[in-house]
């Protein structure tokens, strides 16, 4: 494979994800590496990279049209839908800017004013079932391999074959045991990585 791309809804394990790639020695890895880009450079990624970014789900029609199917292998990163929407639903009234899950509640949905506490949860739960219809379909007729969070054990590896990993195989297992974007950590992690 010349390029993987990870799609997913976000809060899944896609900080893990990339974490447990750099560990891989034939291919370079990222995480939201173009994501304050636009234009051509947003999708312009080095041949051999795996890039793991939720907010390609809005991308999919360029990122398809840019890369061939060929040469391109798609991971769709899961976890369970509920525990993602829980999760989108702690982070609303965080400080970062530029928040996914507020982009969505009040850019994708129209909704100039602030969404009541008790309806914030719907919103969350209508994020995560948007982006994942999204790739779903995008990913019909793509080669693909999904590696669900829960199971990351088992799947990941299934994507290390997929992608004939070299290197690091066995420290890029064992990043699914540290939580890399935990609540604790988000601000400084955000914070740092889009300056």
């Amino acid at each position: 494979m010349k390029n993987v791309f990870v799609l997913c809804t976000g809060r899944c394990g896609s900080v893990t994800f990339a974490e447990a790639c750099k560990h891989l020695d034939n291919y370079t890895a990222g995480h939201e590496t173009n994501a304050n880009l636009v234009g051509d450079a947003r999708l312009a990624y080095p041949e051999r990279h795996i890039e793991v970014d939720n907010r390609l789900a809005w991308h999919l029609g360029r990122l398809g049209a840019t890369y061939s199917n060929e040469s391109t292998l798609y991971v769709h990163l899961r976890r369970d839908p509920e525990a993602v929407a829980q999760s989108h639903l702690a982070r609303w009234d965080a400080k970062f800017r530029a928040s996914m899950i507020r982009a969505y509640g009040h850019g994708i949905v129209m909704k100039t004013r602030d969404w009541p506490l008790e309806q914030r949860i719907d919103v969350c739960r209508d994020h995560v079932a948007t982006v994942t219809a999204n790739i779903e379909e995008f990913l019909r007729y793509r080669r693909s391999v999904t590696v669900r969070l829960e199971e990351a054990k088992t799947d990941f590896p299934v994507f290390l074959d997929a992608i004939k990993a070299t290197g690091g195989t066995e420290a890029a297992l064992a990043e699914w045991d540290v939580k890399h974007n935990s609540r604790t950590n988000f601000h400084e992690t955000a914070a740092a990585s889009h300056r």
